[in-house]
């Protein structure tokens, strides 16, 4: 008998690996991709993990009770996960995102019952490419508010909520794979994800290599220059991470924005798979990974988000 659930928030997480063997035919690889659909969670990403999380962080240690207002900025998933832990737990939410980003998901946050506050772009750049300018401009409003409405802010970029919502997920990719993994690449956005999954993974077996993906036009961590603008949206922020534990961090690896178009494509046509902009990049990062220093190897990688997320754009 199916057990009926009390409430959205435990529809979150248990999301499934899926074998794209497809693809890797399709591409002439040795190896295996193994793909987590994080887009199957009820907000269709894996932020809903990190909305929950830093919310029952936030009750564990007091800082919020029923009625309070949380602000966080949001680049759209984080601020859908924390509008729906919000409405059912009892909070007034108010997210904070850059114009940069696609419109899909400030109507998504709405219709979740959060208040959505739009920052104008930086002067220099360009719609749909939200560059760590962008984001400055984001955070200076987000404690604007936060000071105005006397608000909670839910920062994930520094709350441990983040990570421990990940980790979970990184003991389902080890549950799921019975332990037969080589390889786990994610693109550096907040870094919770790369930490809490890598740091499961590392936990269970040590040999497990984690590789943190970045935009090309924004390598960072890898200390490549570039013009820090790209299509992107959610990572590649060139700017320290607080809660990125480099110790982690086996290798970097380099995606195009064209890469990770044409991933996405091939994603969907392939597999059927639906992502957006930052599977498509995972799918570039982890075809590099079996081209060059893991061939024939099992990497697994994220699908963090729905494609329906980025129609507005020019993903697809």
């Amino acid at each position: 008998m199916t057990r009926i659930l009390d409430n959205i928030l435990q529809a979150i997480g248990d999301t499934r690996l899926v074998n794209c063997s497809r693809l890797v035919k399709y591409y002439g690889l040795s190896g295996r991709m193994l793909a987590k659909l994080e887009y199957l969670n009820p907000g269709f990403s894996k932020k809903d993990r990190v909305g929950l999380h830093m919310i029952l962080e936030a009750e564990k240690k007091g800082m919020v009770k029923p009625g309070d207002t949380i602000v966080e900025l949001t680049s759209g998933n984080t601020g859908t996960g924390l509008a729906l832990a919000s409405t059912i737990r009892g909070y007034r939410f108010v997210a904070v995102m850059s114009k940069g980003n696609s419109m899909e998901r400030a109507r998504m946050m709405k219709a979740l019952g959060a208040e959505v506050v739009l920052v104008d772009q930086a002067s220099d750049s360009v719609p749909g490419q939200v560059s760590g300018k962008d984001l400055d401009l984001v955070e200076e409003a987000a404690r604007r508010i936060v000071r105005e409405r006397k608000a909670f802010r839910a920062d994930q970029f520094k709350l441990e909520g983040n990570v421990k919502g990940e980790e979970i997920s990184g003991e389902e990719i080890f549950r799921d794979t019975e332990g037969y993994l080589d390889v786990f690449v994610d693109m550096a956005g907040s870094g919770g994800s790369f930490t809490g999954i890598s740091r499961a993974l590392k936990r269970h077996d040590p040999r497990i290599r984690c590789y943190l993906g970045e935009p090309l036009q924004a390598a960072w961590f890898a200390g490549l220059k570039g013009t820090g603008k790209h299509n992107i949206q959610g990572c590649g922020y060139s700017r320290d991470l607080p809660l990125l534990q480099k110790d982690l961090v086996d290798g970097y690896i380099q995606v195009s924005d064209e890469e990770a178009r044409t991933g996405a494509a091939d994603l969907a046509r392939m597999e059927g798979i639906f992502g957006g902009y930052s599977s498509g990049a995972h799918v570039a990062a982890a075809r590099k990974l079996l081209l060059g220093p893991e061939k024939g190897k099992t990497v697994v990688f994220l699908i963090c988000d729905s494609g329906l997320k980025y129609l507005s754009t020019d993903l697809y």
